[in-house]
C-alpha cells in the first residue's frame, strides 16, 4: 500500500471519520430541503415513528429510533410545544404518556413528504442505482453487526425486520 501523500490522508480514510462526515452532508442535505418548514431530521424521524405507531409512548420512540430517553423527551417537547405531536395519558397506566401526531402535525409531515424525498434522493445521487443499493445494504449489516455495542440499540420491529432482510 502507498504512503498517504498528506499527513491528514489516513484520518480522512477512517470508518469513523467517514462516517461522521456522511452524517454531516446528510443532515445538511435534509436542512437544505426541508428547511423552510422548521423541522430538523431528529424530528422527522420521531414524527415518522408516530405516524407509523400512533400512541406509543416515550420509550418505545426512542426504542425504534436508537435514542437515548432523554433526547427523545427533549424533541418530543420541542413538538409537542409546536402543536405538532399530542400526549395523552395511559388509560391502563396513568404514568405512561401515549404519544401521536396532531392534526397539525398530520399536515406537516403531508407537506415534508417531498422535501424529504428530494433530500433522500439527493443523499444518493453520487452513486449508481446498483451501488445505492450496495450502500444501503453495507450501512444496514454495519449497523446490525454493532448495534448491540451501543449505549442505546436500536430495537427493530418485526415486521420492519422482514423489509430489511436479504433478498434472493
Amino acid at each position: 500500500m502507498a504512503a498517504p501523500k498528506h499527513p491528514l490522508d489516513k484520518l480522512y480514510r477512517r470508518p469513523g471519520f467517514m462516517i461522521r462526515r456522511a452524517h454531516q452532508i446528510a443532515v445538511s442535505l435534509f436542512l437544505e430541503e426541508t428547511g423552510a418548514l422548521g423541522i430538523t431530521n431528529r424530528q422527522y424521524g420521531i414524527m415518522l415513528v408516530l405516524k407509523a405507531e400512533p400512541g406509543i409512548d416515550q420509550i418505545t420512540v426512542a426504542k425504534l429510533l436508537g435514542l437515548d430517553r432523554s433526547t427523545t423527551g427533549m424533541v418530543l417537547t420541542k413538538l409537542q410545544d409546536a402543536g405538532l405531536v399530542g400526549r395523552v395519558v395511559g388509560s391502563h397506566d396513568r404514568r405512561k404518556r401515549s404519544l401521536k401526531l396532531t392534526p397539525a402535525g398530520e399536515r406537516m409531515m403531508k407537506r415534508l413528504a417531498e422535501p424529504a424525498r428530494r433530500a433522500q434522493e439527493r443523499v444518493l445521487s453520487a452513486f449508481s442505482p446498483q451501488e445505492r443499493e450496495t450502500f444501503l445494504d453495507l450501512l444496514d449489516k454495519f449497523a446490525r453487526a454493532f448495534n448491540e455495542t451501543t449505549r442505546v440499540p436500536q430495537v427493530v420491529q418485526a415486521s420492519a425486520e422482514k423489509g430489511r432482510a436479504k433478498k434472493p
